[in-house]
Parts: structure tokens; C-alpha cells; sequence
């Protein structure tokens, strides 16, 4: 019934064999979709056995975060992966002018780098026929959406993206909205101090915005400060049914529904 449409199944913090029973906590759930995401090259392999499983796809993606650590032509070699089945969107891609450049990058270079790793993320969607994951955050105001929403004025005619775990204002959720794309909701607006985020949610219309975990991390209330896994987006939906005024099986359909129609069908 409900997708999980951003999660890290790959992550450290999730052993192998633990897998199984996280997958069938998330079934019991009702969650029936979970879409992992790699973050770098080294982590594709993981991500792609992971969605062998009936439940699962996988996008592939360098993180702004990855961009140093990933030789130039990176991108390039994300293209080996676009025709598999397994795969249903390009990502995580995006900018990141949270975290400080690391050492022996200056600040300027770093973003620089970032932001041509996106540019060549959407060349290579739109190559591809998929539609595309973008990461932003800042320490303060909004630099990094600026720039990813600019980026992405340049290509929102041939390719869809999803700002996820979107925190922002209405104001700038219906900026994204105008030229096609999507947003997406996780545990960050089930928190008690979110009033922005829920304002934000409750303004969406449906079929613009979908729900996630972006797990492990931000678990949404009550599991805040624990682990987060995919079977916790249903926390967030039934938080964002009372909010909205629905029932929590329409909220599924038309965020699945959305779902469906930015992720490749599993063939």
C-alpha cells in the first residue's frame, strides 16, 4: 500500500543480516515499495543485490557529499547501469552546502564540483528516459536549493526530479512544482517544531509529492532518535493523513500513485 520512496538499505548501520527482517517488519506495515539509493560508485553493487527482492528498486547516484572522493568521470560510469531492471531513477545526486569542503578543498571549488556533478546527473537522465533524486541542504537560508533549482530550469523539460526530504516553505515547494517536479515528505514533519514543513505539506496538492524515510536516518516521531528503517514511513503517513484531513489509504493511493509514476516500473 505505502512506498518508501528514499532510503539507504546499503548503509553500514544496516547489517546484512538483518535485512530479511526489515524487510518483513516493512510488510507488515503495508509499506510494498522501498526504493534504495546508492550515494557512490562503491556502494551500487549493494544496492542492486538489495533490489532483487521483489519490494525493492535502486537508483544510482553520486551524493554532493561523495563528489571528491569520486574520480571525474563518475558520471560516465553510472551510464553501465541505466538499462538494468533493477534500476528506476538516477540519484542521489544534488548540493550539500551543509558540510564543510573537506581538506585540501576550498569552499568554492568543492561547490563548484557539486554543482557540475548534478549538471551531469540530469545529462545523463535525460539520456537514460529517468526521472532524477536531488539532495540540498545549508547550514542557513536556502543557497543550495537556489542552485539546484536553477540547474534544474535547465533541464525540467526532459527530465522529472524530487527535491527529497523536503523541509523548505510553500513558497518554494510550488517553485518546483511549476516546472514539473516533486517533493518529498519524511520523518522531519512528524516532529513537534516542523511547523514549516507541515504548512508546506498540508498546501500540496495531491500528485505533487510523495513520502519516504531516508533511513537510517530521521525516524519520524515516536522512534525519533532511534534507527530509522522503511517500515517507519508509515508513521509519517498517518501523520500527514491527520494533517491533510485524510484517511490513511487515500494518502497512499495518491502518493503510490505519484510514486509510480516517477520511478521505472520493476519488469
Amino acid at each position: 500500500m505505502l512506498t518508501d520512496s528514499h532510503c539507504h538499505l546499503a548503509s553500514h548501520r544496516f547489517l546484512l543480516g538483518e535485512i530479511p527482517d526489515l524487510l518483513e517488519r516493512a510488510h507488515i506495515a503495508e509499506v510494498s515499495r522501498i526504493i534504495t539509493l546508492a550515494t557512490c560508485l562503491e556502494d551500487i553493487t549493494a544496492n542492486l543485490t538489495l533490489a532483487e527482492h521483489p519490494a525493492v528498486q535502486a537508483c544510482v547516484g553520486i551524493h554532493p557529499c561523495d563528489v571528491h572522493h569520486a574520480p571525474d568521470d563518475a558520471v560516465s560510469q553510472l551510464a553501465a547501469f541505466v538499462n538494468d531492471p533493477r534500476v528506476c531513477a538516477i540519484g542521489e545526486t544534488g548540493l550539500d552546502y551543509y558540510h564543510p569542503a573537506p581538506e585540501d578543498w576550498d569552499e568554492k571549488n568543492f561547490r563548484e564540483r557539486q554543482r557540475l556533478f548534478l549538471r551531469q546527473h540530469f545529462e545523463l537522465a535525460a539520456a537514460a528516459k529517468l526521472n532524477l533524486v536531488i539532495h540540498t541542504r545549508d547550514i542557513e537560508g536556502d543557497a543550495s536549493f537556489e542552485d539546484a533549482l536553477a540547474i534544474y530550469d535547465d533541464y525540467h523539460t526532459s527530465v522529472r526530479a524530487v527535491f527529497h526530504c523536503f523541509i523548505g516553505p510553500w513558497k518554494n515547494a510550488n517553485r518546483v512544482l511549476d516546472l514539473g517536479g516533486l517533493v518529498s515528505f519524511g520523518g522531519v514533519a512528524t516532529f513537534k517544531t516542523a511547523h514549516q514543513v507541515r504548512e508546506t505539506a498540508l498546501q500540496c496538492p495531491p500528485g505533487s509529492f510523495m513520502i519516504e524515510t531516508d533511513a537510517p536516518y530521521l525516524a519520524p516521531e515516536p522512534h525519533r532518535g532511534k534507527r530509522n528503517e522503511p517500515s517507519f514511513v508509515r508513521n509519517t503517513a498517518e501523520h500527514l493523513a491527520a494533517l491533510r484531513g485524510e484517511s490513511l489509504e487515500i494518502l497512499a493511493l495518491h502518493t503510490g500513485k505519484t510514486a509510480n509514476s516517477f520511478f521505472r516500473p520493476k519488469v
